[in-house]
């Protein structure tokens, strides 16, 4: 037995040194298989362009799709008996919370925020909270923080119901989990304006459209995380209620959901930051409120409108997110164990609220006070004006930002674009093949080849190309700077602290807000798309990249100290290979935050598939768009199973 199993080792020890290695026998493997394939798909398709041959025309039958939808909407049973009671009932519960939200009045809604923050997470968040909507009566935008605020509270509401039934289906059979994955992972992945068109052709222009494209958006967060928690219970207290005779039904409901509380709020968490996300784009087809003053904003290209809209979603962003999140990191902890304490606090803190807006009903001031708005349109537009006029363009020595994004275009986008597309068609799936082969299995890169493939099948190779360039540009550029400061952050209490609020800031501010003060600064184009999705991803990898290095052993740093290393040799020769599975998990939380701002970029010039799906929601195209978000897809999942080792996605379920 003992030589069966060193036969391997055996074998592996007689190559030479180089050949010892996996991922350089794979290559070598991958290029035996070029030399003989090569040859002769250069003798049929030579050019660079994908064959007419190998594709397949959905304009046909998803034009046939969207004149039937047209045609029925207002005859066929299914819209008037589903599509329609499902449409009245969205639109009168956000109407029945928004007239609560205003009959409270804006004093009593500060209050009872302010409460609930208390009771969850103690005086400061308390402040804070109240702060927090304070300033959106000051900026003057009360009222569409209400309206944006009612929207999120139904849509998370019906995220939550359609996430959880989702995850017990997925955490209580490994089949349907098995099942969902594919499914869960084309709602996150799938562009948001590449779902609206065939949302607005069913519910139309408004409330209900906006409503449940931001459940098909931020619902898969909570089923993922119900499910996870649902598998991780503690086996050890099952067994012991399966002993005591429970049922499946008094298993899951008194075992399962209370161990999976923490997973489950993790989960309410990240499902309220994706339906904030989602308020800017869903304003596109009606939803109104915050995200309607933004896109409006952004069409007029005004940056103090936007920002004065900005904020208030920032500012919900942020306290929505401690909230949730300290009471996620307080469920084993607090006044849990003397319950009616617990409940007559919430009973006093409900009461204070209550008063609070009683009084602000008595004393007429359920809408907030005109004389105490502060308006910051005009100021900020001063100081974009200035930085537009002394910083676009003659600066000395260093150019201006147009030139930035001039230079910028010319020698980092266009050659690589220029690269892809001038390839053969083949070679690009070969080299797809070469990097992700070594890192992975060969199922990872059958997977990655087959899906960049798809986009060629779907008829947009080349505008794919495009957009995988500028994801590429985009995902050098933020893992340069990321990787950077978050190993300063990381080596540093100081700048790990000055950092927090601006990343906080950066990673909860909508997406359409960053393509404003961008626009402004570096012009309409390829390069303001590519700086967005830099801003945009900067924040996660940062973070991941400071936990990682933080989480390392510190024996393992000490070990190195005593042997005299210095910090930098600490850092190269210990730090980064001990996080590398972290580096690895920034590099793909890069790449798929980058690609979702590349797409929003097609609005302002990005051109490629984000100008496809945005170009077939505005026309109402339903061909263009959903095979440009399709496309998409395809390209996510290829960059996923490049960016990710096989020991990774196996821990991740994949």
């Amino acid at each position: 037995m003992a030589a069966l199993t060193t036969a391997p080792a055996l074998r592996l020890a007689a190559l030479p040194g180089f050949l010892r290695h996996q991922a350089v026998r794979k290559l070598l493997l991958l290029a035996v298989a070029a030399a003989v394939l090569v040859p002769l798909a250069n003798a049929r398709w030579s050019s660079g362009s994908w064959p007419a041959t190998l594709t397949v025309d959905l304009t046909r039958p998803l034009t046939g799709a969207s004149d039937w939808i047209i045609d029925n909407r207002d005859s066929h049973p299914l819209f008037l008996y589903f599509f329609g009671h499902l449409s009245n009932g969205v639109v009168l519960a956000v109407r029945a919370v928004y007239l609560v939200l205003l009959g409270v009045g804006w004093a009593g809604v500060a209050a009872a925020g302010a409460l609930i923050a208390w009771r969850v997470a103690g005086v400061r968040l308390a402040l804070g909270t109240a702060a927090a909507f304070l300033a959106c009566g000051l900026l003057g935008m009360w009222v569409p923080t209400m309206q944006t605020l009612a929207l999120m509270v139904v849509a998370v509401l019906a995220s939550v119901v359609v996430g959880v039934l989702l995850g017990l289906a997925g955490g209580l059979s490994a089949r349907l989990d098995r099942a969902l994955r594919p499914v869960l992972d084309t709602m996150q992945a799938l562009p948001a304006f590449a779902y609206l068109l065939p949302v607005v052709l069913v519910f139309g222009i408004g409330v209900p459209a906006a409503v449940l494209a931001t459940v098909v958006y931020a619902a898969p967060p909570m089923a993922r995380l119900t499910a996870l928690g649902l598998r991780g219970a503690d086996q050890e207290v099952l067994e012991a209620v399966d002993s005591l005779g429970a049922t499946a039904r008094q298993r899951l409901l008194t075992a399962r959901i209370p161990l999976a509380r923490k997973e489950l709020l993790l989960g309410l968490n990240q499902t309220i930051m994706m339906a904030l996300s989602m308020a800017v784009i869903a304003s596109v087809i009606g939803a109104g409120g915050l995200g309607d003053r933004v896109y409006q904003a952004l069409a007029s290209v005004d940056v103090g409108a936007a920002l004065a809209a900005g904020i208030p979603i920032v500012l919900l962003a942020v306290v929505l997110d401690r909230v949730t999140a300290a009471a996620g990191d307080d469920s084993d902890g607090g006044d849990a164990g003397d319950t009616p304490a617990r409940w007559t606090t919430w009973v006093y803190a409900g009461a204070a609220a209550v008063a609070v807006a009683l009084a602000g009903r008595v004393a007429g001031r359920l809408d907030w006070p005109d004389a105490w708005t502060v308006p910051i349109a005009a100021p900020v537009n001063d100081a974009v004006g200035w930085m537009t006029d002394h910083l676009y363009s003659g600066v000395p020595v260093v150019g201006g930002t147009a030139d930035w994004a001039g230079h910028f275009t010319t020698w980092v986008l266009d050659p690589v674009r220029d690269g892809l597309q001038g390839l053969p068609w083949w070679a690009v799936l070969l080299l797809v093949a070469a990097i992700a082969w070594p890192i992975g299995t060969w199922r990872t890169a059958l997977t990655a080849v087959l899906a960049l493939a798809a986009t060629g099948v779907l008829g947009v190779w080349e505008p794919a190309l495009d957009t995988l360039s500028q994801v590429l540009a985009a995902v050098a550029v933020t893992l340069v700077l990321g990787f950077a400061t978050g190993i300063a952050a990381a080596r540093s209490d100081r700048v790990e602290r000055l950092l927090r609020p601006a990343l906080d800031v950066f990673q909860t501010m909508p997406q359409f807000v960053y393509l404003i003060p961008v626009v402004a600064l570096f012009g309409v184009g390829r390069a303001p798309a590519v700086a967005a999705a830099v801003v945009y991803a900067l924040p996660a990898v940062v973070r991941i990249t400071t936990q990682g290095l933080r989480q390392v052993d510190p024996a393992a740093l000490e070990s190195a100290r005593s042997l005299g290393a210095t910090g930098a040799q600490q850092l190269r020769q210990v730090q980064l290979p001990l996080a590398r599975p972290a580096l690895l998990l920034a590099v793909n939380q890069g790449v798929v935050l980058v690609l979702a701002v590349v797409i929003i970029g097609g609005l302002v010039g990005g051109g490629a598939l984000g100008y496809e799906a945005v170009f077939g929601l505005a026309q109402g195209d339903l061909a263009t768009g959903l095979v440009a978000g399709a496309a998409i897809v395809c390209l996510g999942l290829m960059l996923d199973r490049v960016t990710q080792p096989a020991d990774r996605r196996t821990k991740k379920g994949a």
